[in-house]
């Protein structure tokens, strides 16, 4: 089954009002990410409608975007509650995407309050047994100075590993039970992504879309109709089968998001 480890429905049907009935054709188990109520809403309203079985399954994640105190820093203690609200309602799979962007300036500046968001969630993770989605550009030492904390959540996945291999088996040796995805950026030939999904051993590794954000070079947005590509690029990069492969990364998506877990999709 293919599997889809981060996504945006809420923006991606701006741009493809089509991508549900994508989403069932190709039997994507999709893990969907929000950071306002109103997204999660419109997520939680097409993973009910999902009646296509285990093959149509739409899990809900929230987070408070690391981005997000640079454009809405007054909203930000409404979305902690309202993760903590769902965290606790177990209407969630994940935590996330959270993290910390220090890609310029703009985002560098709130690089206290993202200090403090990333705290709370990683501790809503940690309190309700969740796993959590990260969010790191030009961030990967903050979470070596982290790793203690992340040991202790269920599991934590790197979305769109974009950092040398090294630096994900260092967080392994630490104790942090990793996860490092992978989408359109080993289509469009990023080195060092190529060559940590070379290198990682299978059990580790995640597909995604980041639909409608991580688009293929000359396409104007990703949706669930690129994985099997990205699949059979990853397999070709590792020398392995692309059906063994979807099947371990499939193993490993259900490991992280649906262990001792429900939602309103009754996966």
């Amino acid at each position: 089954m293919l599997t889809d480890a981060h996504c945006h429905p809420f923006d991606l049907s701006v741009l493809f009002p089509q991508m549900e009935q994508e989403r069932r054709r190709l039997e994507v188990f999709a893990a969907a990410s929000a950071y306002s109520l109103e997204e999660f809403t419109h997520n939680e309203k097409l993973a009910q409608e999902a009646t296509n079985g285990k093959a149509a399954q739409l899990l809900l994640c929230f987070g408070v975007h690391p981005q997000l105190p640079a454009v809405k820093n007054d909203d930000l203690n409404d979305s902690l509650e309202t993760l903590h609200n769902l965290a606790a309602a177990r209407k969630i799979a994940a935590v996330g995407e959270c993290g910390f962007d220090l890609y310029n300036d703009v985002f560098r500046e709130t690089e206290k309050t993202q200090d403090d968001l990333f705290a709370a969630q990683l501790e809503i993770a940690v309190n309700y047994g969740l796993p959590v989605v990260i969010h790191a550009r030009r961030a990967m030492h903050k979470f070596f100075s982290l790793s203690k904390n992340l040991a202790k959540c269920r599991a934590v996945v790197f979305h769109s590993w974009p950092f040398p291999f090294e630096e994900g088996q260092a967080l392994l040796r630490r104790g942090v039970n990793a996860y490092f995805s992978f989408g359109n950026v080993i289509l469009n030939g990023h080195k060092q992504s190529v060559r940590s999904l070379s290198l990682f051993t299978a059990d580790r590794l995640l597909t995604e879309t980041d639909a409608p954000f991580q688009p293929r070079r000359g396409e104007k947005f990703s949706a669930w109709a690129d994985l099997p590509l990205i699949l059979k690029t990853a397999a070709n990069i590792r020398g392995e089968n692309t059906e063994a492969l979807e099947c371990q990364i499939e193993a490993n998506f259900r490991e992280v998001f649906t262990e001792n877990h429900t939602n309103p999709a009754n996966f």
